[in-house]
């Protein structure tokens, strides 16, 4: 179990920002650790795969591969199937489940491949034992991922059983909320290195502001939840154990502090009992108001790092959101002028602030009447997006201010 071959999927242009995250929790480089479409592939062993998934927030999950073979039919995965030694990894008193994805594949039904897996994994249970493991497809004790290509399967067994984006701290949640890896990889590319002010005046849940405020902490984001793993053969719940109290003993002080406020006070409160869950009570705080009307929360000039409302979100625009005659013009209009008057906030009262934007909107800068320094594509599920950066140059605002139309 010490020369794995791991893929970590994650979201489509966060890639280069996992391998960073990799090398810096494991060491790995070169080789060892390849970064590909969709995720990163490495060498690595049990031991690491286990300390991803507790501290890695970019991944969406940890993934050992276990076959890759050329097929052309149905036939040719269940024959690759057939070939994996699934009984060092899990007994038959355990249920599993097959996941089936492709790209470009030639089969017509993905739900029959997933089958013919089952089936292969199932008949070689029974051919060396007599009994065969049931399937579960709500909540298998073990999950198998197949990948095709054009011309390739790929066999994986899952590490994390729930999606890594699900940290066990958020119950509270509105409407379109952003998950936690993407939040995640937003403070990653921003460069925020918990040295400075971090503020999310449309925090919503509060998803950006207690993944900031655990970074702060040293909290490692998967401490709070089971993992796939666990059910495992290779599992040893002392090394586990370790890994935890390794963990634990790294958590600190914030070293920055973090703001978030929200126009929706129901928001806040789902916010707060959020980061009381998350262990960060203490090091975000978190307030109600207009992101309109808000300023700053700390003499010091720090990171703006907001997903702002946009499409069914836009309800929580506030002053310009009602000033467009109420929610459903709003929607309709996606927005208006809520970001131009935002742009304007920002110059008059955040100067030597770095503002982060993510937004399906790529001409958001026109309309800010801003000029990004920084645009990082990003998805938000299957929403392309950007990532922009306005710098809040001090002293323009009052320039901006007396240009004709500002």
């Amino acid at each position: 179990m010490n020369q794995l071959q791991l893929f970590l999927p994650c979201a489509a242009g966060v890639e280069g920002f996992l391998a960073d995250e990799v090398h810096r929790l494991t060491g790995l480089a070169g080789d060892d650790l390849l970064t590909g479409r969709g995720g990163v592939v490495l060498r690595a062993s049990w031991r690491d795969a286990m300390l991803l998934n507790l501290h890695s927030r970019l991944a969406q999950r940890v993934l050992v591969q276990l076959s890759h073979t050329p097929y052309r039919s149905e036939h040719d995965l269940y024959e690759a199937a057939a070939a994996v030694a699934w009984e060092i990894w899990f007994a038959t008193r355990q249920t599993f489940k097959v996941e089936v994805t492709a790209q470009h594949s030639p089969l017509k039904s993905l739900n029959f491949a997933a089958l013919k897996i089952k089936d292969a994994v199932a008949d070689r249970f029974r051919e060396r034992g007599g009994a065969r493991p049931d399937v579960d497809t709500l909540r298998p004790d073990v999950r198998i991922y197949a990948h095709l290509t054009s011309d390739a399967a790929t066999l994986y067994i899952d590490t994390s059983g729930e999606p890594l984006f699900k940290r066990g701290w958020r119950e509270d949640k509105g409407e379109a909320p952003l998950k936690e890896t993407l939040a995640a990889a937003m403070i990653a590319a921003s460069g925020w290195d918990a040295a400075v002010p971090l503020y999310d005046p449309c925090c919503g849940s509060g998803t950006i502001a207690i993944e900031a405020a655990q970074v702060a902490c040293g909290i490692a984001p998967g401490q709070l939840r089971r993992f796939g793993f666990e059910q495992l053969l290779p599992f040893q719940s002392h090394v586990w154990q370790a890994l935890l109290a390794e963990a634990r003993a790294r958590q600190h002080a914030p070293t920055a502090p973090v703001f978030g406020s929200d126009v929706a006070f129901r928001m806040v409160d789902f916010a707060q009992r959020n980061a009381a869950r998350a262990g960060v009570a203490h090091a975000v705080q978190l307030r109600g108001g207009d992101a309109l009307q808000r300023m700053p929360p700390t003499e010091l000039p720090g990171v703006l790092l907001v997903n702002p409302p946009y499409g069914e979100r836009i309800e929580t625009a506030g002053v310009a959101g009602r000033s467009q005659g109420g929610r459903e013009r709003a929607q309709v209009d996606d927005g208006g002028d809520f970001f131009s008057q935002l742009a304007t906030h920002w110059k008059r009262h955040y100067p030597g602030w770095t503002a982060w934007v993510l937004t399906p909107d790529f001409k958001l800068p026109t309309r800010m009447r801003l000029k990004e320094s920084r645009r990082v594509p990003m998805w938000n599920g299957p929403i392309e997006c950007r990532l922009f950066r306005f710098d809040m140059v001090k002293g323009s605002a009052r320039a901006r201010d007396a240009e004709p139309g500002a």
